[in-house]
């Protein structure tokens, strides 16, 4: 069976990571973005530039109309998917409960949770025996700030990632008997770019010193991860979460 994957917000960060090794595991790669064409057919050359198939695939992953677009274009050129990875994702300034607008809520919400129900549904279809698909593996980025609740700073972002939780749960027994398996992953403080869209650059390097192992992650270490539930090597494995955390 030919092996194909979508990874949402996959131009950057842990997104890129994951897609670069998906490549290298023999999946052809849709490398979804939301805006950043330049980096996003970066990571498509440097597939292609050690012999593996890739395709950048521009949507808003919270917008219907675009994400239905995109699985047509990815049906069109690899075929069905047979994993997902909804990676996609967007933090905000610090801010207390009492200081958040409906605009930061309302996105916060939209793209990361919306966005990953609206990509699943239609990666279900497409994998789902219900559906006559051949079966598929699903990974969804939470965070460890699901569990620490991200007090004073962004419990909007914790909220949202608490919702991937209880998504993945109820998910992965839905599909359970339909060759489907769910499963997350909860990155804790990792060197990314994302830490700089909510205005705090150095944040990895402050906040090293309170992991118990003393250092942030690199995106590859939560790529490994990942590609892991995705793998045959996790074939007993459904409904489950990968802290990759360092100990937090």
């Amino acid at each position: 069976m030919n092996k194909t994957i979508l990874i949402t917000g996959g131009s950057r960060g842990i997104g890129a990571a994951t897609a670069l090794l998906a490549a290298q595991k023999g999946y052809a790669v849709a490398v979804n973005y939301a805006s950043n064409s330049l980096a996003a057919d970066e990571v498509v050359r440097q597939i292609r530039a050690v012999g593996g198939s890739a395709m950048a695939v521009q949507a808003r992953v919270e917008d219907e109309s675009q994400v239905l677009a995109m699985f047509e274009k990815i049906d069109a050129k690899f075929g069905p998917l047979t994993a997902l990875v909804n990676n996609a994702g967007i933090v905000d300034v610090a801010a207390r409960v009492d200081e958040m607008s409906v605009a930061r809520l309302k996105r916060m919400f939209d793209v990361n949770v919306l966005g990953s129900f609206l990509c699943t549904r239609e990666a279900v279809k497409r994998m789902s025996t219900r559906y006559g698909g051949q079966g598929g593996t699903i990974v969804n980025l939470s965070s460890v700030a699901a569990r620490l609740g991200g007090a004073g700073q962004y419990v909007d972002y914790s909220a949202s990632k608490g919702a991937i939780d209880t998504f993945t749960v109820g998910l992965a027994k839905e599909v359970a008997t339909e060759g489907i398996r769910v499963n997350a992953v909860r990155p804790g403080i990792i060197e990314t770019e994302i830490h700089a869209s909510g205005g705090q650059p150095d944040r990895a390097r402050l906040m090293a010193p309170m992991v118990p192992v003393q250092r942030a992650g690199s995106v590859l270490e939560v790529a490994h991860a990942i590609i892991w539930l995705l793998s045959d090597e996790s074939s007993y494995t459904t409904g489950s979460f990968i802290d990759v955390a360092g100990g937090r």
